[in-house]
C-alpha cells in the first residue's frame, strides 16, 4: 500500500495525501451483513450536546465485524477486502465451506484467495485465530481477547500490532504498541499477524474539508472563547488563561486522575505505559 501525493493546484492539495487503495478489491459491501448508522452528533437523548467536536460527515453503513471468530477448525476462504468507514484497518469477508459469510479484520499481506481459520488445529499464519497458548512467543499478533469467549478488544487499529513476550502459569505477558505489558490469559484468542492498512497514520488530509467528511467539527480553543463559555475565556487582549488548561466545564485536562477506584484489571498490569513499573 502507497501513498499519493496531489499536484499542488490549490493551497490545500499541496499539503495533502491519501492511499493508493491497491490492497482493496471492491468498493461496495456485503449488505446482508450491513445496517445502517444514526448519526447523533454528539447529542444524547434529551438533545443536549455531551460529546463535542461531532456532527456531520458522510452516510455511513456499520459492517458487522466477527471479532470472535467461533466457527472453529473450519477453513474459510477469502473472498473480498474492502474499506470500512467505520475503522482505519481493512476488513476482509471471508466465506466458511458451509456457505456462511462473515467480516473479519484483514492482517497486512491477506489477499483473495488466502485461507484462514479460526481454533486449536489452526497453523501459526498470518489471519489465522489461536489460543496464546498454542502462539509462540515473539509472534506479532493483533485482535486480542481480554476475556475468553467476548472477542477481540485490543489492538484493533490500522497497522496494530501486539507481541508476547513470556508465558507464566495460566497467563501470557503481551507487550502492546503503547509500551504497556499486559498479563492475559492463555485460554484467550487472538489473531495471528499485523493489522493492515499501515500507511493510515502518514496520511495528511491537507485541509479542513476532509476533517468535516469523516464528522469532526471544529475544534476552538478555550482561551478565544468569553468567559461564559469556557474558564479559559475572556482578559484584555490575547490572554494566556490565568490557570491550568482544563474543560469547558471546569475538569483539569492534564495529570488529573478520573479513574475511580482501584480496577479489578489494574493487577493484570505489569508495566504500565505511563511508569516505568507500576
Amino acid at each position: 500500500m502507497g501513498l499519493i501525493k496531489f499536484k499542488p493546484v490549490t493551497p490545500t492539495r499541496r499539503f495533502g495525501s491519501s492511499l493508493t487503495f491497491e490492497e482493496l478489491t471492491t468498493n461496495k459491501p456485503y449488505r446482508p451483513l450491513t445496517f445502517t448508522k444514526k448519526g447523533t452528533g454528539g447529542r444524547n437523548n434529551h438533545g443536549h450536546a455531551t460529546s463535542l467536536h461531532r456532527g456531520g460527515g458522510h452516510k455511513r453503513r456499520i459492517r458487522i465485524v466477527d471479532f470472535k471468530r467461533e466457527k472453529h477448525n473450519m477453513e474459510a476462504e477469502v473472498r473480498t477486502v474492502e474499506y470500512d468507514p467505520n475503522r482505519s484497518a481493512w476488513i476482509a469477508l471471508i466465506e466458511y465451506k458451509d456457505g456462511t459469510k462473515r467480516y473479519m479484520l484483514a492482517p497486512d499481506g491477506l489477499k483473495t484467495g488466502d485461507k484462514v481459520m479460526s481454533g486449536e488445529e489452526s497453523e501459526i499464519k498470518a489471519g489465522n485465530h489461536l489460543p496464546l497458548r498454542l502462539i509462540p512467543p515473539g509472534t506479532p499478533i493483533h485482535n486480542i481477547e481480554l476475556k475468553h469467549g467476548e472477542g477481540g478488544q485490543m489492538v484493533r487499529t490500522a497497522g496494530g500490532l501486539a507481541q508476547i513476550l513470556s508465558k507464566e502459569n495460566e497467563f501470557a505477558h503481551i507487550k502492546l504498541h503503547s509500551g504497556e505489558v499486559r498479563m492475559v490469559r492463555l485460554d484467550c484468542y487472538a489473531t495471528v499477524g499485523q493489522c493492515s492498512n499501515i500507511d493510515h497514520e502518514n496520511i495528511s488530509l491537507g485541509k479542513a474539508g476532509r476533517k468535516r467528511w469523516l464528522g469532526k467539527r471544529p475544534h476552538v480553543r478555550g482561551v478565544a472563547m468569553n468567559p461564559v463559555d469556557h474558564p479559559l475565556g475572556g482578559g484584555e487582549g490575547k490572554s494566556s488563561g490565568g490557570r491550568h488548561p482544563c474543560s469547558p466545564q471546569g475538569m483539569p485536562a492534564k495529570g488529573f486522575k478520573t479513574r475511580k477506584g482501584k480496577k479489578a484489571s489494574s493487577r493484570l498490569i505489569i508495566k504500565d505505559r505511563r511508569k516505568e513499573v507500576l
